[in-house]
């Protein structure tokens, strides 16, 4: 089971309104907590071309 946190850019307390992201093996899980069985599957690499794609819009 993985462990999942939370964003730090999803403010304080337990609502269900946070980006979450855990690891496994090889890959990085990201996950809404309000929809916590819809989880996104990213390579390092494919993380890091998403997050710079995000900086460039």
């Amino acid at each position: 089971m993985p462990y999942w946190q939370k964003s730090s850019f999803s403010g304080p307390g337990d609502g269900n309104e946070c980006v979450e992201v855990a690891r496994d093996e090889t890959n990085l899980l990201l996950r809404e907590s309000d929809v916590p069985d819809h989880i996104l599957t990213l390579t390092p690499d494919a993380l890091s071309g998403l997050l710079r794609q995000i900086r460039e819009a």
